[in-house]
């Protein structure tokens, strides 16, 4: 290895050394912090149908490697399945305490607990569940490269998810054309040039984002712009229009099943 591939490898390193221990130590506070309130959700889920409240879904890792990831159950237990892995807010397995840990996030704080395990980042693109995966396109594949978050671009691009799919008749494949395309170019930006500074940038809009979607996608945006993004990137985090189908990163068609998609 010459002089200069030893520094890179070096920095390369030092930057994944600082972003765990970023992972760990704000992981640990909000946990600390957390606690008080992920008891009083998880009891008054306990409350509502006597059932367990956590959830467990397995999920797709860094380099493809599956895990268990945690939340608050948000929908009845005894609730019929689904085949869909989309979610609008008009679902009627929803619960009324679900509901709200929905809107407010809370559902999503026991997955510090995956962070703390060092199965996922406090930012990082959102793990998808094994058939989601299934349907990557070689280029979203990329997307593996680096440990899942609890937050990152696309959070706040999109946190608005349930409103976009809650009318479609099939919320996945809703998902696949006006979210996922988006999505996914957002994660790989995020995989190719991870900063620490950029996480606690999206930290905090993630917060924003709870308070105000819009001035939130718009510090998105502000931000991928002074790190470089190509400007079709920047309009897809401002989402200025209405969103219109398009095809994933890798595809050269829409989707229109759930199916995979034909690589370019």
């Amino acid at each position: 290895m010459t002089a200069r591939g030893s520094d890179l490898g070096s920095t390369a390193r030092a930057s994944m050394a600082a972003k765990r221990l970023l992972d760990v130590t704000v992981a640990s506070g909000l946990l600390l912090l957390g606690s008080p309130v992920i008891a009083i959700a998880a009891l008054l889920v306990w409350m509502h149908d006597g059932r367990h409240p956590i959830y467990r879904q397995v999920r797709v890792g860094r380099d493809g490697i599956p895990f268990q990831l945690f939340k608050l159950r948000s929908m009845s237990a005894a609730a019929p399945g689904s085949t869909s892995d989309t979610t609008g807010h008009n679902d009627p397995r929803i619960t009324p305490v679900g509901a709200v840990l929905r809107k407010t996030k809370i559902d999503e704080l026991p997955q510090l607990w995956n962070v703390l395990r060092g199965e996922m980042s406090l930012v990082g693109p959102r793990p998808q569940v094994p058939r989601e995966v299934a349907l990557y396109t070689d280029v979203e594949r990329g997307l593996l490269a680096v440990r899942p978050g609890v937050t990152d671009y696309a959070s706040i691009v999109y946190s608005d998810l349930g409103d976009i799919v809650a009318t479609a008749a099939d919320p996945d494949i809703a998902y696949s054309q006006l979210v996922r395309p988006g999505k996914s170019r957002l994660g790989l930006f995020y995989a190719a040039k991870p900063s620490v500074v950029a996480d606690l940038a999206i930290v905090a809009l993630t917060a924003a984002a709870l308070i105000h979607g819009p001035v939130a996608r718009r510090g998105v945006a502000a931000l991928l712009k002074l790190q470089g993004a190509e400007p079709s990137l920047v309009e897809v985090a401002a989402r200025r229009k209405k969103l219109t189908p398009t095809p994933p990163p890798g595809a050269d068609a829409i989707v229109t099943s759930r199916e995979a998609q034909t690589a370019k």
